[in-house]
C-alpha cells in the first residue's frame, strides 16, 4: 500500500508561466496549443518529431520545436523551463495501425519513460499524461451490448496488446512518480477523439474521419458503394476534439485526481453501422454497403462509464455525435476538394 502523500497547494498559473505540449505537431496536441492560446497563454511550447510542413496546426505565438522525445537529451530539452507537462507524444493511429504496428506502439513506452523524468528534474508543477481506453481488459469487451466501462476495469489486466500495454505500463509510472518523487501527475484515458484538423486518410485514422472520407470519396466517383471493416455491429463512444481538450484543462488542475486514471470520453454509444448512417444523413446520400470481415476491427463493443468524472468535475464530455460529425466532415470535405486541385494538405 502507498503512504498517503501530502498534496501541499500549487502556486496560481501564471500567463507567461511555460506550458509544454509533446505531440504538439498531431491532432491534439495541436488543438491543446490553440485552446491554452486562446485563453491567453503567452508561453506555449509544442514538440513533435514531424517535419513542420506535417504538423496538423501550427499555432501562432506557439514555440514550435522538432524533437525526436524517445531520446533522453530530447526529454530535457523539451522540458527546459517548463511548469507544466502535457503528454501526448505517441506513435499511434487507428485500429487498422495499433493492430499491425504493435511493436512501434510499445516503443512509445520510451517517450513517457524519459518524458516524466525529464520533467521532475526540470522542476514542472504539473505532468499530464494522456492513456487510453485501450487499456481496459478486453475479456469485458467481447459484446457490442458492452457495458460502460469504469476506471477499475482496467485490472485485472488484459490490456490489448501493444498499444494498451504501453499506456497501462505508462500510467503506472505516472503514479509512482507522485507517491515516490512528488511531481503531481494526472492520467486521462481517452475513449475515440475526432474532430477537424486530424488524420482523415493514409492508414492512421480513426472511424469517423474514416467513415467521412470514404462517403466524400463515393459521392466524389459517383460511385455509391462503401466498404466497412467488420460487421459493421461493433460499437464505441466518440468524443468531440473540443470536449477533449477542455477535459485535459479540467483533469490537469484538479488536486483531487493526482495519480488517478480517469475517463476522458462521451457516453453516447452507437455502433458503426450507425455511425455511417449518421455520416450519410450529414452528406444526404445512401450508400450500398459491403463488410470486409477480415478487416481489423478492435473489440466487439467499448463505451466510457463517467461516473466518476461527474462526481470530481460536475462535467462530462457532452458535444453530441451529430453535432460534433457535422463540424468533422465539413472539414475533411474541404481538405479532400483542397488535395483534389492541387493544393497541400495535412491527412
Amino acid at each position: 500500500m502507498h503512504q498517503k502523500r501530502r498534496i501541499e497547494k500549487s502556486p496560481p498559473l501564471k500567463k507567461d508561466d511555460l506550458l509544454v505540449i509533446t505531440g504538439g505537431g498531431g491532432f491534439i496536441g495541436g488543438n491543446l496549443a490553440r485552446y491554452f492560446r486562446n485563453k491567453g497563454f503567452t508561453n506555449v511550447r509544442a514538440v513533435d518529431k514531424k517535419p513542420f510542413r506535417e504538423w496538423y496546426l501550427q499555432v501562432p505565438g506557439v514555440e514550435s520545436l522538432r524533437l525526436d522525445l524517445s531520446h533522453e537529451q530530447n526529454c530535457q530539452r523539451a522540458c527546459k523551463g517548463a511548469v507544466e507537462v502535457y503528454n501526448l507524444a505517441a506513435d499511434m493511429g487507428g485500429m487498422g495501425f495499433i493492430e499491425r504496428f504493435r511493436v512501434e506502439c510499445l516503443r512509445s513506452i520510451l517517450i513517457n519513460t524519459h518524458m516524466i523524468e525529464a520533467a521532475a528534474q526540470a522542476g514542472a508543477r504539473r505532468y499530464f499524461y494522456s492513456s487510453s481506453a485501450c487499456v481496459y481488459n478486453t475479456l469485458l469487451q467481447k459484446d457490442p451490448k458492452v457495458r460502460a466501462l469504469k476506471e477499475s476495469d482496467a485490472y485485472p489486466a488484459m490490456a490489448e496488446r501493444g498499444y494498451g500495454w504501453e499506456k497501462l505500463v505508462s500510467e503506472m509510472f505516472c503514479e509512482e512518480y507522485w507517491h515516490e518523487r512528488g511531481l503531481k501527475t494526472f492520467i486521462a484515458r481517452f475513449h475515440n477523439v475526432y474532430g477537424a484538423h486530424g488524420t482523415w486518410d493514409g492508414g492512421r485514422e480513426k472511424a469517423p474521419a474514416a467513415i467521412c472520407r470514404k462517403v466524400i470519396e463515393a459521392l466524389d466517383k459517383q460511385d455509391l458503394n462503401i466498404k466497412i471493416w467488420g460487421n459493421g455491429e461493433q460499437t464505441r463512444s466518440f468524443m468531440y476534439i473540443d470536449d477533449c481538450v477542455r477535459g485535459i484543462d479540467r483533469i490537469t488542475h484538479c488536486d483531487a485526481l493526482i495519480a488517478t486514471p480517469i475517463n476522458l470520453g462521451s457516453s453516447e454509444l452507437v455502433s458503426i453501422n450507425t455511425l455511417v448512417s449518421k455520416v450519410e444523413k450529414i452528406a444526404g446520400v445512401k450508400l450500398k454497403r459491403s463488410y470486409q470481415l477480415d478487416a481489423p476491427q478492435g473489440v466487439a463493443g467499448r463505451n466510457s462509464d463517467n461516473t466518476f468524472i461527474k462526481k470530481v468535475l460536475k462535467w462530462e464530455p457532452d458535444t453530441t455525435l451529430d453535432k460534433g460529425l457535422a463540424a468533422t466532415y465539413k472539414w475533411i470535405n474541404e481538405q479532400f476538394h483542397a488535395r483534389k486541385k492541387g493544393k497541400r494538405v495535412v491527412e
